[in-house]
């Protein structure tokens, strides 16, 4: 076996590495995957082991386990992985953030940390073979911050509310007014000074009491070679707390001489201020996950043995029969056994009326069952619930850094070290130039107070969590920040036809058979068809139980992709398909050719069934006709009002594509792709794509699962499957096309926002610093525009919360 031996390192100085990997099946899985990490730059020792299916292998320190990861999935394997959140505690600025994900980054195994300032909530990716989360939490604690594994998304949303309660605040006011009144009223021309020893003992407790967070936090910082907020706060109120010092010593505790406590003082207390509410601000952004999560009941009422038991929500398990009385909450998923009721599910689906639910009929769990006693069968409970994983994905979008976020991660690096540079220069002018050193100490400290990397760190975020929970409220669900940020750009959006446009329960209205006999021609569909998911194959059995025929046994029964199946029946070799399978397999179709294209010229849905073999033998047509959606025109004409062009991708012929296109004002010619292979939709997606042109995706089947992937933003319906809402980046919890403009909507709003945080976060800190160099500002207003501006972020991010979605 070839190795790498990186000629700068010894043995001991490699790093060992084991990544699991998974899909190897035999010994030549495991020696590519050795040959391609051998010729890695970097790695040696590069040894498999098939049984353990785990890759280990000695490398380079400065490798990324992300780059060896790429190593493995580029030769066609999976390295498996975990995810978890922390609750990191102790962040106040951009510059936080980002020290605590290079401090995850060093942790051996750890693929990738992205820490969100706003929920203050570190979501780490790492090797499933991570051995202990105490890792983790040693990492942040040695960058300066606390860590706690976040148990849910409730308690994690703001893990430092205790460390901010109000009485701080309004102690530190309570001190400071006194310094400040004599500031006022020499403004009218009295004199109130306050003595120097009184002036001392009130600035005290400001700042060494109530301001010893920015001391313990900056210090933090400075021993982990960063900088951050806090340190700014804090050495520039200590300036100015020590230029007071000093004078008073020169000129005596009794002096009545003007100091600089109210500087100190009011700086620190502003900045508690702008805390304490930006604190209370980021609260009503996670308000969407609180509200998701107050849907689940603590408790169940199941029917066990014929009795009744009240039950915790954990204790249920799968097949249980759960009641649900009037008024209540849906605990579970599952499906309706016994009684009929209205059920409110608008917290879910953004439904807004409620809908009539009977036996037979899914139930979602934190539903509100309104009026009857309803049965219910249960079908999932805890992490599969359909509530749980729409909280999850509320919370893999909001933990998620959008691609805007990168520019302010980049600026945040270097933000504190600029800031203390432009503070000494000032110092050093001032005090050289104009020779006065309290001039130049207290500009210095206005440079210091007035610089906020706060706002830069909760502008992307904090409208992120806003945007993405108002779209939860309304049933959109975005599963993550960059499907978010590209939404906006969407210019044109493809549909598949069935189940998105239309209503996806398509029923058989012809049957033609060559013989007469469609009874047979039924039947031997049916027996192809039998166990099939797919929604012509439930046309079909539907029509077979009305007709009360009697199904015969098939065999060798297999999907033939795009183009329909193939089984053997009776001893005959039948193939039921499309028009484009009849053609592959040599089907003269003239028998009912004219028949077919009446049927398609009414926009029907045709399938052809024939007898393989040397000499295929056309058996008859069946027709199926699906009803449009009432919302799918509205859809199309609300993406045309924003400037969004619509296609129809479709497996099915042209003359029912168009029937569609037609109903719903489409250009056939120009906006219809019909018999389109599952395979050729992403294809066509892309030749949409070229241009840098941004397009969408919209579907609800497994075969629509290559293109929403392909697309730049996925939109899939929930109504669909799950394959489906795995590959789109955003999923609709209503079968309701007309969502994908309100989709598109938010994700306008949303950037938007994003962009307006951002330009005034920049434009406050490219303004203010040199107006606080230059002179034109003092430490106290400073200190009360440094507050304000994290806060008016915070505050334009939840003005989303207004945005109302047109369905």
């Amino acid at each position: 076996m070839k190795t790498f031996q990186p000629n700068h390192l010894s043995n001991s100085q490699l790093a060992h590495w084991d990544f699991p990997v998974e899909g190897m099946t035999c010994a030549s899985c495991s020696g590519r995957i050795e040959k391609a990490l051998a010729n890695f730059p970097g790695v040696a020792n590069a040894s498999v082991n098939l049984a353990t299916e785990v890759a280990s292998f000695d490398a380079d320190p400065s490798l990324s386990a992300q780059s060896l990861r790429q190593v493995i999935e580029k030769a066609g394997y999976a390295v498996t992985q975990q995810s978890l959140r922390l609750a990191v505690g102790g962040m106040t600025c951009a510059s936080c953030s980002g020290r605590v994900e290079k401090a995850l980054l060093k942790v051996p195994g750890v693929l990738s940390a992205q820490v969100n300032l706003a929920t203050e909530i570190a979501q780490v990716v790492m090797l499933s073979r991570t051995p202990d989360i105490a890792l983790l939490i040693n990492a942040v604690d040695s960058a300066g911050y606390s860590a706690s594994l976040a148990l849910d998304a409730e308690q994690a949303a703001l893990p430092t509310q205790s460390a901010a309660p109000w009485w701080p605040v309004a102690l530190a006011a309570a001190l400071s007014l006194p310094l400040v009144i004599p500031m006022f009223a020499a403004v009218f021309g009295a004199n109130l000074m306050l003595p120097g020893w009184l002036q001392l003992a009130l600035a005290t407790p400001v700042q060494f009491w109530l301001g010893a967070r920015f001391y313990r936090a900056g210090f933090k910082a400075v021993m982990a070679g960063a900088g951050n907020m806090d340190l700014l706060v804090a050495l520039g109120t200590s300036a100015a707390y020590g230029l007071s010092v000093y004078q008073l010593i020169v000129n005596g505790f009794d002096s009545m001489a003007h100091l600089y406590f109210e500087a100190s003082a009011v700086v620190i207390t502003l900045v508690l201020l702008g805390k304490w509410m930006e604190t209370r601000a980021k609260r009503q952004t996670t308000e969407a996950i609180r509200a998701l999560n107050a849907l689940r009941p603590d408790v169940a009422r199941v029917r066990r043995d014929g009795a009744e038991l009240e039950l915790p929500l954990a204790q249920v398990v799968v097949g249980d029969l759960v009641v649900v009385r009037p008024g209540e909450r849906v605990p579970v998923d599952g499906l309706v056994q016994e009684g009929v009721s209205q059920v409110d599910e608008s917290l879910i689906t953004g439904e807004s009326l409620p809908v009539t639910k009977q036996v037979g009929d899914n139930v979602t769990g934190g539903a509100v069952n309104s009026e009857g006693l309803l049965l219910v069968k249960t079908t999932a409970v805890g992490a599969q619930t359909t509530l749980s994983q729409i909280v999850e994905m509320v919370e893999s979008a909001q933990a998620k850094k959008a691609p805007i976020q990168r520019l302010v991660d980049k600026v945040s690096e270097v933000f504190v070290p600029v800031v203390l540079g432009i503070a000494l220069l000032t110092l050093l002018a001032w005090s050289l130039i104009g020779g006065n050193w309290e001039t130049a100490i207290l500009n210095a400290v206005a440079v210091l107070v007035i610089a906020c990397p706060c706002a830069l760190g909760l502008a992307t975020p904090t409208a992120i969590m806003v945007g993405t929970g108002a779209a939860a409220r309304r049933g959109i669900l975005i599963k993550d920040a960059e499907a978010l940020e590209l939404a906006h750009k969407i210019k044109v959006v493809a549909f598949d036809k069935t189940g998105t446009l239309t209503e996806g329960r398509p029923e058989l209205v012809a049957l033609e058979a060559v013989n007469g006999k469609t009874n047979d021609l039924l039947a031997d569909c049916a027996a192809i068809q039998n166990g099939s998911e797919h929604s012509l194959a439930r046309a079909v059995m539907d029509a077979a139980k009305k007709a009360d025929i009697t199904l015969q046994p098939a065999s060798e029964v297999r999907a033939l992709a795009g183009r329909g199946m193939a089984a053997v029946v009776s001893g005959r070799e039948l193939r039921l398909g499309s028009s484009r399978l009849m053609h592959e397999l040599g089907v003269d179709l003239s028998a009912l050719a004219d028949r077919a294209a009446e049927l398609e010229a009414q926009g029907r849905t045709v399938s052809w069934l024939a007898k393989a073999g040397s000499e295929p033998v056309l058996l008859g047509l069946l027709a199926f006709g699906d009803e449009i959606k009432p919302a799918a025109r509205q859809a199309i004409d609300q993406l045309k009002s924003l400037g969004i062009r619509s296609i129809l991708l479709t497996g099915d012929n042209l003359g029912s594509a168009a029937r569609v296109a037609n109903a719903l004002g489409m250009d056939v010619e120009k906006d219809v792709r019909a018999q389109v292979l599952p395979a050729d939709k992403a294809g066509i997606v892309a030749e949409l794509k070229r241009g840098g042109v941004t397009v969408a995706m919209v579907g609800d089947g497994i075969n629509d699962a290559p293109a929403l992937a392909a697309a730049d933003v996925g939109i899939a319906m929930s109504t669909g499957t799950d394959v489906a809402m795995h590959a789109a980046g955003v999923t609709l919890m209503r079968g309701d096309p007309a969502l994908v403009a309100d989709a598109i909507e938010i994700s306008r709003l949303t950037y938007a926002k994003i962009r307006q945080n951002l330009f005034w976060a920049f434009f406050y800190n490219v303004v203010g610093i040199p107006l606080a160099a230059l002179g034109f500002l003092n430490p106290v207003v400073a200190g009360a525009a440094m507050a304000l501006s994290s806060v008016s972020v915070v505050g334009n991010a939840l003005l989303l919360r207004r945005w109302k979605a047109k369905q």
